[in-house]
Protein backbone atom coordinates (compact mmCIF):
# COMPACT_ATOMS: atom_id res chain seq x y z
CA UNK A 1 0.00 0.00 0.00
CA UNK A 2 1.66 3.45 -0.73
CA UNK A 3 2.11 6.27 1.83
CA UNK A 4 -0.25 8.34 0.62
CA UNK A 5 -3.21 5.28 0.91
CA UNK A 6 -1.96 4.69 4.23
CA UNK A 7 -2.68 8.50 5.48
CA UNK A 8 -6.01 8.67 3.46
CA UNK A 9 -7.14 4.94 4.73
CA UNK A 10 -6.39 6.24 8.78
CA UNK A 11 -7.86 9.78 8.46
CA UNK A 12 -11.17 7.61 6.41
CA UNK A 13 -10.99 5.20 9.48
CA UNK A 14 -11.17 8.43 12.01
CA UNK A 15 -14.19 9.98 10.09
CA UNK A 16 -16.28 6.66 9.95
CA UNK A 17 -16.36 7.10 13.77
CA UNK A 18 -17.55 10.75 12.92
CA UNK A 19 -18.37 12.84 10.65
CA UNK A 20 -15.35 15.33 11.93
CA UNK A 21 -11.66 14.28 12.68
CA UNK A 22 -8.87 16.92 14.46
CA UNK A 23 -5.60 15.32 13.37
CA UNK A 24 -1.92 16.97 14.35
CA UNK A 25 -0.04 17.21 10.94
CA UNK A 26 3.19 16.72 12.38
CA UNK A 27 1.75 13.94 14.92
CA UNK A 28 0.77 12.11 12.54
CA UNK A 29 3.51 12.28 10.08
CA UNK A 30 5.70 11.11 12.68
CA UNK A 31 3.50 7.97 13.74
CA UNK A 32 3.36 6.91 9.75
CA UNK A 33 6.92 8.20 9.11
CA UNK A 34 6.42 11.02 6.57
CA UNK A 35 7.17 14.49 6.40
CA UNK A 36 4.29 16.75 6.93
CA UNK A 37 3.85 17.95 3.42
CA UNK A 38 2.98 14.56 3.01
CA UNK A 39 -0.17 15.04 4.94
CA UNK A 40 -0.56 18.08 3.37
CA UNK A 41 -0.60 16.41 -0.06
CA UNK A 42 -3.33 13.66 1.07
CA UNK A 43 -5.56 16.07 2.25
CA UNK A 44 -5.64 18.10 -0.82
CA UNK A 45 -5.79 15.88 -3.13
CA UNK A 46 -8.31 13.50 -1.33
CA UNK A 47 -10.02 15.45 0.96
CA UNK A 48 -11.82 18.25 -0.98
CA UNK A 49 -14.84 19.89 -1.17
CA UNK A 50 -15.67 18.44 -4.62
CA UNK A 51 -15.63 14.99 -2.74
CA UNK A 52 -17.55 16.39 -0.27
CA UNK A 53 -15.13 17.44 2.67
CA UNK A 54 -14.28 20.74 4.16
CA UNK A 55 -10.54 20.83 5.69
CA UNK A 56 -9.62 23.77 7.99
CA UNK A 57 -6.46 24.56 9.32
CA UNK A 58 -5.33 25.65 12.45
CA UNK A 59 -2.30 27.76 13.44
CA UNK A 60 -0.58 26.90 16.29
CA UNK A 61 -0.39 23.94 18.90
CA UNK A 62 1.74 22.07 16.50
CA UNK A 63 -1.18 22.26 13.58
CA UNK A 64 -4.09 21.03 14.10
CA UNK A 65 -6.22 20.22 10.77
CA UNK A 66 -10.25 19.91 11.23
CA UNK A 67 -11.83 17.87 8.47
CA UNK A 68 -15.38 17.48 7.87
CA UNK A 69 -17.50 15.28 6.22
CA UNK A 70 -20.21 17.62 4.78
CA UNK A 71 -23.53 16.15 5.69
CA UNK A 72 -25.68 16.96 2.60
CA UNK A 73 -29.51 15.67 1.36
CA UNK A 74 -29.20 14.32 -2.33
CA UNK A 75 -30.84 17.74 -3.56
CA UNK A 76 -28.20 19.84 -1.63
CA UNK A 77 -25.24 17.56 -2.89
CA UNK A 78 -26.65 18.49 -6.25
CA UNK A 79 -26.80 21.61 -5.66
CA UNK A 80 -22.88 21.80 -4.21
CA UNK A 81 -21.64 20.40 -7.21
CA UNK A 82 -23.66 22.59 -9.64
CA UNK A 83 -22.17 25.15 -7.50
CA UNK A 84 -18.72 24.47 -7.12
CA UNK A 85 -18.36 24.04 -11.51
CA UNK A 86 -17.58 27.94 -12.83
CA UNK A 87 -17.61 28.63 -16.32
CA UNK A 88 -14.78 25.62 -16.86
CA UNK A 89 -14.34 22.23 -15.72
CA UNK A 90 -11.62 19.90 -16.08
CA UNK A 91 -11.88 15.91 -16.44
CA UNK A 92 -10.44 14.91 -13.78
CA UNK A 93 -12.07 17.40 -11.16
CA UNK A 94 -15.70 16.77 -13.48
CA UNK A 95 -14.91 12.95 -12.73
CA UNK A 96 -14.20 13.87 -8.78
CA UNK A 97 -17.66 15.65 -8.41
CA UNK A 98 -19.29 12.20 -10.06
CA UNK A 99 -17.60 9.76 -8.33
CA UNK A 100 -18.91 12.25 -4.71
CA UNK A 101 -22.24 11.85 -6.13
CA UNK A 102 -21.81 8.57 -6.45
CA UNK A 103 -20.48 7.38 -3.40
CA UNK A 104 -23.17 8.76 -1.69
CA UNK A 105 -26.13 7.69 -3.42
CA UNK A 106 -27.20 10.92 -5.44
CA UNK A 107 -26.59 9.28 -9.23
CA UNK A 108 -27.13 5.51 -9.83
CA UNK A 109 -23.86 3.88 -11.54
CA UNK A 110 -25.22 4.14 -14.87
CA UNK A 111 -25.97 7.81 -14.19
CA UNK A 112 -22.27 8.27 -13.40
CA UNK A 113 -20.68 6.58 -16.27
CA UNK A 114 -23.03 8.36 -18.69
CA UNK A 115 -21.94 11.92 -17.43
CA UNK A 116 -18.63 10.94 -17.05
CA UNK A 117 -18.49 9.52 -20.48
CA UNK A 118 -20.46 12.89 -21.65
CA UNK A 119 -17.86 15.14 -20.15
CA UNK A 120 -14.46 12.93 -21.36
CA UNK A 121 -12.27 13.89 -23.29
CA UNK A 122 -13.01 11.68 -25.70
CA UNK A 123 -16.42 12.76 -26.46
CA UNK A 124 -15.17 16.36 -26.00
CA UNK A 125 -11.94 15.42 -28.79
CA UNK A 126 -13.11 17.58 -32.39
CA UNK A 127 -13.03 20.55 -30.05
CA UNK A 128 -10.31 22.60 -29.77
CA UNK A 129 -8.75 22.39 -26.47
CA UNK A 130 -9.28 25.99 -25.85
CA UNK A 131 -13.41 25.10 -25.54
CA UNK A 132 -13.22 22.04 -23.80
CA UNK A 133 -12.91 22.66 -20.53
CA UNK A 134 -16.26 25.82 -20.68
CA UNK A 135 -18.02 23.13 -22.92
CA UNK A 136 -17.67 20.28 -20.04
CA UNK A 137 -18.73 22.44 -17.68
CA UNK A 138 -21.65 23.38 -19.08
CA UNK A 139 -22.56 19.45 -19.93
CA UNK A 140 -22.14 18.64 -16.69
CA UNK A 141 -24.46 21.23 -15.17
CA UNK A 142 -26.96 20.76 -17.56
CA UNK A 143 -27.06 16.96 -16.65
CA UNK A 144 -26.50 17.31 -12.36
CA UNK A 145 -29.77 19.90 -13.40
CA UNK A 146 -31.64 17.39 -15.15
CA UNK A 147 -31.26 14.17 -12.11
CA UNK A 148 -34.45 13.92 -10.89
CA UNK A 149 -33.46 14.20 -6.90
CA UNK A 150 -32.40 18.41 -7.36
CA UNK A 151 -36.61 19.28 -5.89
CA UNK A 152 -36.56 16.33 -3.87
CA UNK A 153 -35.50 17.96 -0.33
Amino acid sequence: MSLSNQIANMIFELLERDDSAEIQRNELAQSIGCVPSQINYVLSSRFTPERGYLVESRRGGGGYIKITRVPLSRGLLLLHALNAVGDSLGEAVCAAHVRNLFQRGVVSAAEARLIISACSERALAPLPPSLRDTLRASIFKQMAAALPSIDQD
